[in-house]
């Protein structure tokens, strides 16, 4: 077959198939386009999942008449113009090729009108094939149609799935991008009916409210408020606590400079921060926002823009890690959350009755536990408890303490003077299992051993970074074959590897020789242990195998070191126990991602025996 130029209607068809998978897909270019030109308002109609009809209506800046078949030619954009320009993307769209695959395998028409102009036009392309300009009504803004999409592509409107499905996929759409847009009015309707409407944010309740809408009206009170400002970025939004996290990663959501992208070096970067308070299998949910000079992130490498290239990675991956990380650790027992400011008016305005919400409806869903923040605690202050008596939970030869009884709350020392702490004071002990306490708010309950297992878990942690890590050398050193690019790894980071107690070196181009290990992992399967590393380094530029796996140790040493169910404590113990929570990083969940305590409200206490009724 001879070298000949393609027809334009089959180029088009063509880039139709690397941009527009499904009918979501059209709406998300579509929409995108609205939100660049300035819009305040876009309403989405839909039929029959998007394909019958998808109509999208703003109220930006419009398209002057002389450029109308413009917006439709392949390639032309008004928003880049030189290789400058493409350097330092700061909008939605740029490619200059969505309409052109959208016209071209559907039924299509635009109307537009220009802010300022007294007359709308309108242009209809069907298939690929344009129609001269007429004059139409149509207030400032502009409209789009799509009729009958794919209808000249048989084969893949073959590939679409169930109306339900398409649907869905498209208000998942809408949802994502409402979420970067805080201040766009976006409505939603499907065969005539009003299905979401997500009022713009003017404040930061209703942008939460908002993250509610799509999240459920219970993220708020099991969120961080992050917000963080280092070398030339800024990171914010909400990430969720250890105990709000979901068997799959389907609410997570991150956004570069406004664009939502899947990057993997954001996510390996989440997961280690998350790493020693989650349970395994388990994924956290967020909605975090990083801003950085365009310039930093390379947006033109995916047709539909789901992902981008950082051209600093390991900065990017330090600064996301170091943030979520300390916000993480800042989750104490007894701390509040500015996320959680706004949590029970968000749940009453969504049905629930707050306590009602905290409950579990099935044993797989999860509730609401208590919040922290790494900005705002309560201002409270801690009377010192004597410690003395708190010494006989680590001993194993401790006399058994008689049971705790109850007594009134006038014969507690919050009465006695002074501030209450966050955690209150211990007032019994229920089944030699749970603490319970009383504070400002009502009722604390505790699991004290899984509180102490994570004070414990802590203080191995502390003692391992401030004592000299120990290593021992192999008596028979331990040839290994990795790829070339893990053995100039092992090479670039032969420093880094042995302050932590892992001494390697390159013994050709695709090997390494290992002569010393840490301590702590005597007995480890010293080859997977060192590829696992090599792989993150060559990947990642860093690795944090060697600390997983040693926290991994000193998570088992703190579980059988903790004191155990079924201890009876005395009252001085009970609130060694509370004080030790308030000051220890991550004591709001043990180290396997449970919950340590509860707080009950008297205004729940109330509901549940209907007082005030």
């Amino acid at each position: 077959m001879p070298i000949r130029p393609l027809p334009p209607e089959l180029i088009n068809q063509i880039a139709a198939g690397e941009v527009i998978e499904r009918p979501a897909s059209v709406v998300k270019e579509l929409v995108e386009n609205s939100i660049d030109a300035g819009a305040r308002r876009i309403e989405v109609d839909i039929e029959q999942g998007g394909v019958r009809l998808i109509r999208v209506r703003d109220d930006g800046g419009g398209i002057p008449r002389d450029e109308l078949a413009l917006a439709v030619a392949s390639h032309a954009t008004s928003k880049i113009g030189s290789f400058d320009d493409l350097e330092r993307v700061a909008s939605m769209g740029f490619r200059g090729e969505a309409l052109a695959s959208v016209s071209s395998v559907a039924r299509f028409s635009l109307t537009s009108r220009q802010q300022g102009e007294d007359s709308a036009w309108r242009i209809d392309v069907d298939g690929g094939r344009l129609q001269e300009a007429r004059p139409a009504q149509h207030p400032p803004g502009t409209t789009i149609e799509v009729r009958d999409l794919f209808y000249n592509v048989p084969a893949r409107r073959k590939f679409l799935r169930a109306e339900r499905t398409e649907f869905a996929h498209i208000d998942d759409l809408l949802k994502s991008l409402a979420l970067a847009r805080e201040g766009v009015d976006i409505r939603l309707s499907h065969n005539g009916k009003p299905v979401r409407l997500l009022k713009p944010a003017r404040d930061e309740h209703a942008a939460l409210a908002r993250v509610a809408e799509v999240l459920g009206p219970e993220f708020p009170g099991q969120a961080l408020r992050v917000e963080h400002e280092a070398a030339g970025m800024r990171l914010s939004g909400w990430v969720g606590l250890p105990t709000a996290s979901r068997s799959q990663a389907d609410q997570q959501y991150f956004y570069v400079n406004g664009r939502l992208v899947r990057d993997r070096v954001v996510a390996h970067a989440v997961r280690q921060a998350y790493a020693d308070v989650l349970f395994h299998g388990r994924h956290p949910v967020f909605v975090l926002f990083l801003e950085l000079d365009p310039a930093g992130v390379d947006v033109n490498v995916h047709p539909a823009k789901s992902e981008v290239r950082f051209r600093e990675q390991r900065l990017i991956h330090d600064f996301l890690f170091r943030t979520l990380h300390e916000a993480l650790a800042q989750t104490r027992a007894g701390a509040s959350a500015s996320a959680a400011e706004h949590a029970e008016p968000l749940m009453a305005a969504a049905g629930g009755s707050g306590y009602e919400s905290r409950l579990p409806s099935s044993p797989s869903s999860t509730p609401a536990w208590p919040q922290a923040s790494s900005q705002s605690r309560l201002s409270l202050g801690v009377r010192d408890e004597p410690l003395a008596d708190y010494a006989t939970l680590f001993g194993p030869t401790a006399p058994p303490r008689p049971a705790t009884s109850w007594t009134p709350s006038s014969g507690t020392e919050a009465e006695q003077g002074g501030d209450v702490p966050p955690l209150g004071y211990a007032i019994a002990q229920l089944k030699n299992i749970y603490v319970l306490a009383e504070n400002e708010h009502g009722l604390v309950l505790v699991d004290m051993h899984a509180a102490h297992e994570r004070i414990t878990y802590e203080k191995l942690k502390n003692g391992r970074v401030t004592a000299n890590l120990r290593s021992q050398m192999l008596l028979v050193p331990l040839s290994i074959a990795v790829s070339t690019k893990e053995a100039a790894a092992a090479e670039e980071h032969a420093d880094a590897l042995g302050e932590w107690g892992l001494e390697l070196s390159r013994s050709g181009p695709a090997g390494v020789v290992v002569r010393r290990i840490p301590s702590l992992l005597e007995g480890a399967d010293v080859s997977q242990l060192t590829r696992d590393v090599l792989a993150e380094l060559a990947q990642h530029g860093s690795s944090r195998r060697l600390e997983e796996l040693e926290n991994e140790l000193l998570s088992t040493m703190a579980c059988h070191g903790s004191v155990r169910a079924g201890r009876r404590l005395g009252i001085p113990e009970m609130n060694a126990l509370l004080r030790e929570m308030e000051a220890t990083e991550r004591s709001g969940q043990c180290n396997h991602g449970r919950p340590t305590w509860v707080q009950l409200s008297l205004g729940e206490l109330d509901r549940l025996f209907l007082r005030g009724r």
